[in-house]
């Protein structure tokens, strides 16, 4: 079968250096350009420096509307913007790594449908999709912690949330917060009570549960790490710890690379994969939900590829049976 051609758009990022590592070594697809109008001419490998010996392919600024696959690599609200003024063929799937799309009210843009793309809450609705707006980083850790509350109304109290994440979820653009001689030794939260990613999640919580009126309080983290994701949520829960486990393997017994574990969860079990590994505990009335990812990877490139996959009927887990990069 002739390999799907893909497009990938803002191509100098960490999120799409992780693609284009993923589309390299996926059996079933051929990378036609990698947009970047900053580094057109260049070599890929010489930004993406451990992709050198992998590819020789350039980064271009000049684009082909009737690739099969068109991948969204750019900054929050510029996949907007970009689709407006550049035209696709019918043929071309579209799957969007920005939050431009996440929201029920900002699905349908220009004719198209974007279906909201987390495949834990919506495989079947993915597998017929053309458009697919992929979760935020934060969004998926934090709402996988809490689908199967949500889908058995089980969610009657606030969820507090507390989540760490490394210094690639800042992008690769250098701030303050993002240099070396602050993130080192250092430990920060951003964005209290009030992050972008809250959105989606008070969305999907929603849908599932349409009696939820509490809060979800999230306060977000800056690691001195490089990449990850490593949350921990708590809410009040009548049943035992055995029930919990039941209902989470329940909900998650034909989730391909989510998992309910039965022993303490750590970041170094998920970096470098596309897993969510879920740990619950007991503690009086509340309970504690562990929920770690690879931010770039299941939080971001590893979750579209895995969409891709969904979309045109492939093994989901085709070009993502990652290890972990654990020593």
């Amino acid at each position: 079968m002739k390999k799907l051609e893909i497009g990938i758009v803002g191509g100098a990022g960490y999120t799409a250096g992780e693609l284009i590592r993923l589309l390299l070594n996926h059996p079933e697809t051929n990378i036609n350009f990698v947009y970047s109008t900053s580094n057109a001419g260049n070599k890929l490998y010489k930004v993406h420096q451990d992709l050198i010996g992998n590819t020789e392919i350039n980064f271009t600024s000049t684009i082909n509307n009737d690739v099969d696959v068109l991948f969204l690599c750019l900054g929050h609200g510029n996949s907007t913007a970009f689709l407006e003024k550049t035209t696709f063929s019918n043929k071309t799937k579209i799957i969007d790594l920005s939050n431009d799309f996440r929201l029920l009210a900002n699905k349908n843009f220009q004719g198209k449908e974007f279906i909201y793309g987390l495949p834990e809450l919506n495989k079947e609705a993915i597998k017929t999709a053309k458009h697919i707006a992929n979760p935020g980083c934060f969004a998926t850790a934090l709402q996988l912690a809490i689908l199967p509350l949500a889908a058995n109304e089980l969610l009657q109290n606030d969820v507090h949330i507390n989540a760490v994440t490394g210094a690639t979820g800042a992008g690769t653009s250098l701030s303050a917060t993002t240099h070396f001689t602050y993130r080192d030794n250092n430990f920060s939260h951003y964005k209290a009570f009030n992050h972008q990613h809250l959105g989606e999640i008070n969305q999907t919580v929603n849908l599932l549960q349409a009696n939820f009126n509490s809060e979800i309080n999230f306060m977000p983290n800056r690691g001195n790490f490089s990449r990850g994701i490593f949350a921990t949520t708590y809410t009040k829960f009548d049943g035992n710890i055995e029930d919990a486990k039941k209902m989470y393997q329940e909900y998650y017994k034909e989730a391909t690379f989510t998992f309910v574990s039965d022993t303490d969860v750590h970041l170094k079990q998920v970096v470098n994969t596309n897993k969510c590994i879920i740990g619950l505990e007991k503690h009086g009335n509340n309970l504690l939900i562990t929920s770690t990812i690879d931010n770039l990877l299941k939080g971001a490139s590893g979750a579209a590829i895995q969409n891709m996959n969904l979309m045109y009927g492939f093994e989901e887990t085709l070009g993502l049976n990652l290890k972990a990069n654990f020593f």
